[in-house]
């Protein structure tokens, strides 16, 4: 009989998974509930810039229950209603402050948002999505307060950790304010977390693979991860479509290989709340993956792994 080894994060799955660490913390499974509070981003509505990131369309990702005219309480009970009839099992449930920047507003206006998600009953936390030049130390000070009562991560869009790469895609912001709100994050006692998008324009798959250890710095609790994909109604499809030639978009076998190597290089101690990115296929203008779903490309990554015998931080070097 074959030996189960147990791994840095306490598990025999190759790498520090999202729903085992949530098991490991609540007991049980936990449910993100997305709501769409009707924020915008600084480069969209005029102060840095105008159009958003290249690559956006909220549509994209946004659940149908998600609507902003809709109060907080509304979407947060259809979202719990939806969730039970997709996933029978859970019964805890994270406000996911999802679309846009969500910390875009003066800090009472916050402050009435997040409340009444809080009041909401079987929410046991708050995840809130936002970019790094939309924070401050007022904010960062609520938010310290509200994670002594209940689970809470501040998730960063830091995208990429090239500044060329920022500039090309409209970003309005630099890698070294997102390492600034990271740090300032964490030094709250906040949980914090990040996100990267793999295959932008203009990145090698080299310089992709060295932000492996470029994040494995960062003091981060949770990271995310997609590849790009282009999506359609947004500034990069149109690109796309005139000079598909600029993009060097993975299949899904590169792209399998190619995040097995990051993880390798990845820090043990972050948990991976996921790998790749789905959007509904009437969005996406470029190539896709086939009919392959999330859960079956998470199986065969794993199975993958196994194949490989590598797993996450294999080759991390503090």
């Amino acid at each position: 009989m074959e030996k189960t080894i147990k791994y840095h994060w306490g598990h025999d799955r190759r790498f520090n998974a999202y729903s085992n660490y949530f098991k490991d913390t609540f007991g049980e499974r936990v449910q993100k509930v997305s709501i769409d509070a009707g924020f915008t981003c600084p480069n969209r509505d005029g102060k840095l810039s105008v159009g958003g990131c290249t690559y956006c369309n909220n549509k994209a990702f946004n659940p149908s229950y998600c609507l902003p005219e809709k109060p907080v309480n509304q979407q947060i009970l259809e979202g719990i209603e939806f969730h039970k009839k997709r996933y029978r099992r859970a019964n805890k449930y994270l406000a996911y402050f999802q679309a846009y920047s969500n910390t875009y507003a003066p800090l009472e206006h916050l402050m009435s948002l997040y409340e009444e998600a809080m009041k909401v009953p079987g929410i046991i936390g708050l995840v809130i999505g936002t970019r790094p030049d939309c924070i401050d130390e007022e904010k960062l000070d609520y938010f310290n307060h509200i994670s002594k009562k209940m689970y809470l991560i501040l998730e960063y869009g830091i995208e990429s950790c090239y500044n060329k790469t920022l500039e090309r895609i409209n970003r309005q912001h630099n890698f070294e304010q997102s390492v600034e709100a990271i740090e300032a994050t964490a030094k709250k006692g906040i949980r914090t977390g990040a996100h990267l998008i793999f295959g932008l324009p203009g990145e090698s798959r080299d310089e992709m693979l060295a932000e492996a250890s470029i994040i494995s710095n960062l003091p981060l609790n949770n990271v995310k991860f997609h590849q790009l994909q282009i999506i359609k109604g947004t500034t990069m499809a149109r690109e796309y479509e005139l000079n598909p030639g600029e993009f060097s978009l993975f299949s899904w076998e590169e792209y399998r290989e190619f995040m097995i190597d990051f993880l390798e290089r990845l820090n043990p101690d972050f948990v991976v709340e996921r790998i790749t990115g789905e959007a509904p296929p009437r969005y996406i203008s470029g190539p896709r993956w086939g009919l392959k779903r999330t859960d079956q490309i998470l199986g065969l990554f794993e199975e993958r792994l196994s194949e490989r015998n590598t797993w996450q931080g294999r080759l991390y070097k503090v």
